[in-house]
């Protein structure tokens, strides 16, 4: 069984950058990772058998889903994770167990071991399942074992990092061993359970030959007792939020606090693959970039939020309201990858579907087949929509056609926003064929039109 590291090893949660076949100057100068919709031919949560209407519909319902949970967690301006220090086994989510839109390809451990996790820009933790298991749900791969590692090693209760996942995320000590441990519980009665442990985390890179970059020491949570509505086609989380145990602030100083995302559209080929870039690798700069601040709020730490200040339809301009978010912020809307459509006030919404169904020409209104969206057409290259664009502060972000219709058959395209008042999401429809940059060091957000289908930026 492995042992707790020692108070100063857990201490220290600097990254010492280790290398399997990249030197040190390429990781320092940023690397590239395959980023995968779950929808695509390339993922195991693949159905062959159903449509490309089902595909939306359950994407959809997703999108449901994190409104609710995110909208609950700044309710409570507390974790979406709950801990049992202060409460034992309670939920404050209505989250769904697996509600992300991608998936990433990461390995644990030494020699490294592969898992398949769902990549949430609105969660910290890092998780999976882990043996042994007291309670697993059935998992299609192999079950990681920390046995089997050589690098791993478990969060003793005194540290500061156990101290620093109580106020984020959450965490409890056991009496028996001393172990830090945590526990999530979602509003869909799902919950993941065990050990917080530090570990070498491994990522592909995609540039030139494919190569590999570890990362040693990295804070993962290690799931002996998960159960619930976890997908047997995934094998945990990886949170790329803004909080201190998250992917992207974990790996820190190494890359600069920079990461960016290009996300293919949906009308693209099914094996297409978008990308996640990190260090200088996810610099977005040149021609066409538009970038707004990025507005942190202590009292929600992990969401991406800025400040959206009106939408324009044609010549038509309509000034945003949208209420803040967090306790302190000014910003108004997050930015979400897992999110399917963008969700907006209820008022807001009604002004900008009237001026949208003001300006579409060459197609008739038609109902959504599934009831969701209420603004649709019957789809064909006769149908016209009028220019819109995105005013964020201090940046105009111009959308395509796809950007702001998806298709929820084959001849019915909706307008891929919706009224929602209890929390706004500028989410990925809006952000495809575009390179997303996030600079946390700087707190900049920056947009650039990109065929994220080419790979070369």
């Amino acid at each position: 069984m492995a042992s707790p590291i020692t108070t100063t090893m857990a201490l220290s949660l600097s990254l010492t950058l280790t290398l399997l076949t990249l030197v040190n100057a390429e990781a320092a100068g940023g690397f590239t990772v395959d980023l995968v919709h779950r929808d695509s031919s390339s993922s195991p949560f693949y159905d062959p058998l159903e449509t490309p209407a089902q595909r939306i519909r359950n994407s959809l319902k997703r999108s449901f889903s994190r409104a609710q949970r995110f909208s609950a967690a700044m309710a409570t301006s507390s974790p979406t994770i709950t801990s049992r220090r202060r409460r034992r086994g309670g939920a404050n989510s209505p989250l769904t167990a697996s509600d992300g839109e991608y998936l990433m390809n990461i390995s644990l451990g030494t020699p490294p071991f592969p898992i398949v996790a769902i990549a949430d820009t609105g969660s910290d933790l890092i998780w999976t399942q882990c043996k042994p298991c007291t309670n697993c749900y059935k998992q299609n791969a192999a079950v990681f074992s920390p046995n089997s590692s050589s690098t791993y090693k478990m969060v003793p209760c005194q540290s500061s990092a156990c101290d620093s996942l109580q106020s984020e995320v959450g965490s409890y000590c056991s009496s028996n061993d001393g172990v830090c441990q945590y526990e999530a519980s979602y509003g869909d009665q799902s919950h993941t359970k065990g050990d917080v442990a530090v570990e070498t985390l491994t990522l592909g890179s995609t540039a030139g030959p494919r190569r590999h970059v570890a990362f040693p020491k990295m804070v993962i949570g290690c799931g002996h007792d998960n159960a619930g509505t976890f997908s047997p086609k995934g094998s945990g989380i990886v949170g790329l939020g803004g909080g201190s145990v998250s992917l992207v602030t974990q790996l820190g100083p190494s890359v600069g606090g920079k990461f960016s995302y290009c996300l293919v559209p949906y009308s693209a080929a099914a094996e297409a693959t978008s990308t996640l870039s990190f260090g200088q690798s996810a610099v977005v700069s040149g021609k066409g970039v538009a970038t707004t601040p990025l507005i942190p709020d202590p009292s929600q730490p992990t969401f991406y939020v800025v400040q959206l200040e009106a939408v324009s339809v044609g010549s038509k301009k309509i000034p945003f309201h949208g209420s803040t978010v967090g306790e302190t912020s000014s910003g108004n809307i997050i930015v979400d990858s897992g999110t399917t459509l963008t969700l907006v006030p209820t008022d807001f919404f009604t002004q900008l579907s009237s001026a949208v169904e003001s300006q579409v020409t060459g197609s008739n209104k038609t109902p959504d087949p599934q009831g969701y969206l209420s603004l649709c057409y019957v789809a064909g290259p006769k149908l016209k929509v009028p220019s819109i664009t995105a005013h964020f502060k201090g940046a105009d972000v111009a959308l395509t056609v796809e950007n702001v219709f998806i298709k929820v058959s084959d001849t019915v395209a909706c307008l891929a926003f919706y009224g929602n008042d209890d929390v706004s999401i500028y989410g990925n429809v809006a952000q495809q064929n575009f390179r997303v940059g996030y600079d946390l060091q700087k707190h900049t957000l920056s947009f650039k039109p990109t065929d994220c289908t080419q790979k070369v930026f």
